[in-house]
Parts: C-alpha cells; structure tokens; sequence
C-alpha cells in the first residue's frame, strides 16, 4: 500500500495516477495536510457535473409547453406524462447510479454518466426537428432525460468518501445545491433561449458544457480505492431493509420529494391559482431559493446537528404550507409567493440537513460495540460505514425523487376532485407533522444504552 503525498495523488501506479490508495479524512493531521485540498477540488467539478444533469433532466418540463410551436401537438394528458416519465425514470437510476462510482471508481463514472447526458440532448433535437414521430418514440426520448436525475446519487454517494464525518453536512449541501440550482437554471434560461433561437436550442445549448465537465472530470478528479466495492444483488437489497434507509426515505420524502414535486408543479398551481399572473416570470424563483438554501441546511447540521435541525425544518415546513393554503383562500398573491418560496426554502434546508444525518447514523450503528481501543477495528467500521451511507443515499435519493411524483398527484387529485389546491396543502401539513414525529421517535428521544439513556442526536446525529 502507498502513502500519499502532498500531491494530490499517490496512486496505485497499475491502475494510473487518478487512483488514491491512502486516503483518511477522519484523521485531522491527514485531512488538513492533504485531504482538505484534494476534497475540494472533486467536489467542484461534481457540482458542475451534477448541475448539468438536473438541467437535462428539466428538459421537457419547459419543452413541452412549447411544442405547439414547432408543430408537435398534445393532448393534456400526453402533455403530463411527458413531464412525468422522467421524474419516474430519474428517481430509478439514482439505484444503479449509487453503486456505479464504486464499481467503476468515482472520476471514472463522473466522467461516463456525463457523457450520457449527450444522449437525451441529442434525442430532444431529432424530436424537434421531426415533430411527426409517434408519441411514443417522443416518450422514450423524454425518459432518456432521467440519466440526469440518476447523476445525483452517483455524484453525492462518492463525495460523501472524500469528507469526514463531521464535516459532511456543507460539502454534501453545496454538491446538492449546485445539481439543484440546474431546476432553476432551465426554468430561468431555457423561455428566452427559445424566443431568441427556436425550441431545437434547448437541445443544443448543453452540448458543449457537458463536453467540457467530462474533460474536467478526466483530468482533475480521483478515484478512492477504499471507496471501490463490488456490491452484490444481495446486499443492494439488504439495504432496502434496513430500518434507517427506510425511515430516511420518509424524511426525504418530505424534503427534496417536496422540492423537486414543487419545483416541477409550481407553475400550473400560479396558472390555476392566480390566471393573472405571468407564470414564466416567477417559476424559477422556488428552485432558486430551495437550491441556495440547501448548504444552509448542511452548515447548520453540522454546527446543531442534523436531527435536531430536520425536526425544526419539518415543523417550519407545516407552518409554511398552512400560509400557502391561507393566501389562495384569501386570493393574496404577494402572500402565496412570500410562503411558497418559504417553504422552498425550508424544503433547501431539509434535503442539507438530511443528507448530514445519513452518513452520520450508519457511523454510529456501525461503531456500535466496537473497542474504541482497537484502531484496525474502528477502522474497519469506518470504512463499512460509510459504504453502508453510500448505498443508502442512493436508495433514499431515489425514494426521494419518486415523492416529487406523489406531491404532484396530490395537488392534481386535488384540483379535481375539489377544483382547487387547499386540501393538498393541508394534506401535506399534517405528512410534515408525521415527519416531525418520526424525527424526534428516532433520533432525538432518548433510550437505554446500557447504563445511560442517550438519543441518536447526542451520539452524532
């Protein structure tokens, strides 16, 4: 086994000089001599990454309003589903995305997985360009746009290596936020590139960024040997069973479910709710300030800790709904704005507070029992911990993704079965208050360990 130097890779020399054997970010002396800087610098070039994935992956939310234009005509119910299947097949990938940086190495799938995002841009433009295809062959070509919702997992599961412990919550919320911000960047972006170059620019416009972050991936990043894994059909679904990755999934369901479901939704609620207002000039803000929000919620887990900070969110999440559903009963505008972009806000906080929490909880269950003595067997826990975190951010990523889906058919069954969107917000209202409840049962009520009674929270998390 090499040491590393202070360059940025001391790598196995059979496999190149991308590969770093020795890397141990939890020991201080390590991390501020050479892991600090080492860590930075994947982490940017993920962000840029990840940035371009939810950009594609928005693609065809804004497309498709526009497709009469270019001769593609839909009903309203071919219209949703082509918004919809990406959502479906984005939150899909982020399984097999998860483990696909520790099988392939960390750099080495950044730069595939951003490559690919060349296929959905290039199937937008042969759609435009021959408005005639089946509705069909037009579906396939908007579920291809869900290989950038997969970029999230693969993206956040391997930066999670690169940190300590507890240092996790910015980092991860910066990466976040950076893939989060492409929500708004498309909603922002793509209305005026279409006015100025017509509806096949959407396609093209990524192209050569992606070209770009590819070439930046395969020149600056690094692959973690300690981080490669052949993870087994067996143990993927182990995962599924664990009782953390199930209840975190809850919780970033009520988080990043909410963003992304609001994000996708936003637009039709103003259109519904408000038909005066101009709908493309406000859009973007709720991604935007969710998305900016999200380091926020990585910082303050890290100075409160991340279950203490997620309780308080969800509670501010419920009151934030509740002034939603208070500005359409009082038909108030600048009120339904000022709380839908608190609760986006709220929902930035969240997804950063709960991405702190899941690396430190398989942390703490894995040092469960373990002689704090005996280094090689601390280090061995470690080292399970957190490719145990890095499978569960996949599966929880991609519970998450699928709940911006069941937050979009709320507000739609609730519009039709009500005419309008009161019921769902205070449906929602009482999800976050279940998830209030599931935080502070889990995390932060104290139980027996041993001779003492401690919470998860004081243990870390």
């Amino acid at each position: 086994m090499t040491t590393m130097t202070d360059e940025p890779a001391a790598a196995a020399a059979s496999r190149g000089r991308h590969w770093i054997d020795h890397w141990e970010p939890d020991d201080e002396q390590f991390w501020a001599k050479t892991g600090k800087k080492v860590a930075a610098k994947n982490l940017v070039f993920s962000i840029l990454t990840e940035h371009l994935g939810f950009s594609v992956w928005l693609l065809w939310s804004i497309a498709v309003l526009n497709l009469p234009t270019v001769g593609i005509k839909l009903s309203v119910s071919e219209a949703l589903w082509l918004t919809t299947t990406p959502n479906l097949v984005g939150a899909a990938m982020r399984i097999p995305y998860t483990f696909a940086p520790a099988l392939f190495g960390g750099r080495n799938f950044t730069v595939v997985s951003a490559l690919l995002l060349l296929i959905p841009c290039g199937l937008f433009v042969y759609a435009i360009e021959n408005p005639d295809v089946p509705f069909w062959v037009l579906l396939l070509i908007a579920a291809t746009t869900g290989l950038g919702g997969g970029n999230f997992a693969s993206s956040m599961a391997n930066i999670t290596h690169f940190y300590p412990t507890s240092k996790q919550g910015l980092p991860l919320g910066l990466n976040a936020a950076g893939g989060n911000l492409g929500t708004s960047v498309t909603q922002l972006a793509m209305p005026p590139l279409i006015v100025a170059f017509g509806l096949v620019a959407v396609g093209w416009v990524w192209m050569p960024f992606i070209l770009l972050a590819a070439l930046c991936a395969y020149l600056f990043m690094n692959n973690l040997t300690k981080a490669t894994s052949a993870y087994t059909v067996k143990e993927m679904a182990a995962s599924t069973r664990n009782p953390q990755t199930i209840i975190m999934s809850i919780l970033y369901i009520g988080t990043f479910g909410s963003f992304i479901g609001y994000a996708f939704s936003f637009g039709v609620l103003i259109k519904t709710q408000f038909p005066d207002i101009k709908g493309a000039d406000f859009i973007w803000l709720g991604a935007f300030a969710g998305s900016f929000a999200r380091p926020l919620g990585g910082w303050l887990a890290d100075r409160f800790g991340g279950a203490r900070v997620t309780m308080i969110d969800f509670f501010l999440m419920g009151l934030g709904v509740a002034g939603v559903a208070w500005a359409v009963e009082a038909k108030s505008w600048p009120l339904f704005l000022t709380a839908f972009l608190f609760v986006f806000i709220t929902t930035g906080i969240g997804n950063g507070s709960t991405y702190k929490m899941i690396p430190a909880i398989f942390k703490t269950k894995s040092l469960e029992g373990v002689d704090a003595t005996d280094d090689k067997a601390v280090a061995t826990a470690l080292i399970t911990a957190r490719r145990n975190a890095a499978a569960a951010i996949g599966i929880i990523s991609a519970v998450g993704a699928a709940g911006g889906v069941l937050i979009q058919q709320t507000f739609r069954i609730s519009i039709e079965e009500s005419g309008g969107i009161t019921p769902a917000l205070l449906t929602l209202a009482a999800f976050y208050g279940i998830c209030v409840a599931l935080t502070w049962a889990c995390y932060l009520r104290k139980v027996k360990v041993g001779q003492t009674k401690m919470s998860l929270a004081e243990a870390g998390v």
